[in-house]
């Protein structure tokens, strides 16, 4: 009996199980442009576009027959960013290994990010009178060229530091800070900070600070109660004592509702930032970074999902602490503000 079994067990092993080779050409010719909308958040001309920018990168030489083509590679990051699921789930959609999908989308991700001086820019001096012009039509706030704001993304507990990581909120998180202009558009994006990290100290020690101080860059910043009051940062006032006072609140308030809006823009179209990264907060930077290159790359191409979005459905970052110190600098451009601009 067992030389029986033996034989039986080598005839098994010699009978080869044909290779399944999976039909890699392209699987956006099966789905509608909406479904591939749906799917991947971008339609399929702009998904083209983003693979001709990082194909050559993508392209390994290998000696296997099967090497996964740049476009498939791209898809399934694409798809990670509008969902957030597992590698196993997002590679069974493509019929790919969870392994191979990990790679694909870590791979596309670092090269998206060699892509932000590109994609998130200041606009240059020139460019800023339309943006100008473009927020004053909003509520009459004159000189405005960005708002900033901070926005926290949650992340698994990292292995070090776990402490730094607990944002006011109480879980692990990044403070994730952001500007746009009044299209919507990120100038500005700065994604290293655990979630304790104030919002002022974020800023203080960004690019975008250091533009303005410099004199490298004129106009005004308007930022929420979380931001001390510079001569180019325009913060609410936190007891407006007379009417003037409080139209500029008012107009600073649905001015700067512009950045809780792309923020809601940004979260919609890749929900992974929404729902939570399961990494390290090394690669949920990169990650960050990489959705913000895609939403000015949609905003570029006019590819967008939703460009007036309804803010009051959406979670709004709002609550935040006072800065601490600096809050008297820039008090009299704020009142010279206040007065000409709100006093009639």
């Amino acid at each position: 009996m067992a030389a029986r079994r033996i034989i039986m067990q080598n005839i098994i092993r010699q009978e080869r199980i044909p290779r399944r080779l999976q039909d890699r050409s392209n699987p956006l010719e099966s789905l509608t442009e909406e479904e591939i909308f749906m799917r991947y958040r971008f339609r399929s001309a702009t998904i083209f576009f983003i693979c001709s920018l990082i194909e050559n990168q993508l392209e390994h030489p290998t000696k296997r027959s099967s090497a996964l083509p740049p476009l498939l590679q791209v898809l399934l990051a694409l798809r990670f960013f509008a969902t957030g699921a597992f590698y196993q789930l997002i590679g069974d959609s493509l019929a790919i290994s969870k392994s191979t999908t990990g790679r694909a989308v870590r791979g596309v991700t670092s090269l998206l990010c060699s892509l932000a001086r590109q994609f998130i820019r200041f606009p240059s001096i020139p460019e800023t009178a339309e943006i100008r012009t473009k927020f004053y039509s909003l509520a009459g706030f004159p000189n405005v060229v960005c708002c900033v704001d901070g926005t926290l993304i949650r992340i698994r507990c990292p292995a070090q530091n776990e402490a730094e990581y607990v944002c006011r909120k109480g879980y692990y998180a990044l403070n994730v800070q952001m500007a746009c202009n009044a299209s919507f558009r990120f100038v500005n994006c700065v994604a290293k900070w655990p979630g304790s990290v104030h919002d002022s100290r974020v800023f203080r020690e960004s690019s975008l600070a250091r533009l303005f101080e410099t004199g490298a860059q004129n106009g005004i910043i308007l930022g929420d109660s979380g931001y001390a009051l510079k001569t180019y940062l325009m913060v609410p006032y936190l007891t407006p004592s007379n009417r003037a006072q409080e139209r500029f609140n008012t107009s600073l308030c649905r001015t700067r509702v512009v950045i809780e809006q792309a923020f809601g823009i940004l979260k919609r179209r890749f929900p992974c930032l929404q729902t939570g990264l399961r990494v390290e907060p090394d690669k949920a930077c990169a990650i960050i970074v990489a959705c913000t290159v895609l939403h000015n790359l949609g905003i570029e191409r006019h590819d967008i999902v939703d460009p007036i979005p309804n803010v009051q459905g959406q979670v709004i970052d709002e609550v935040a602490l006072p800065a601490v110190g600096g809050q008297h600098e820039g008090k009299h451009v704020r009142d010279h503000i206040a007065n000409v601009f709100f006093g009639h």
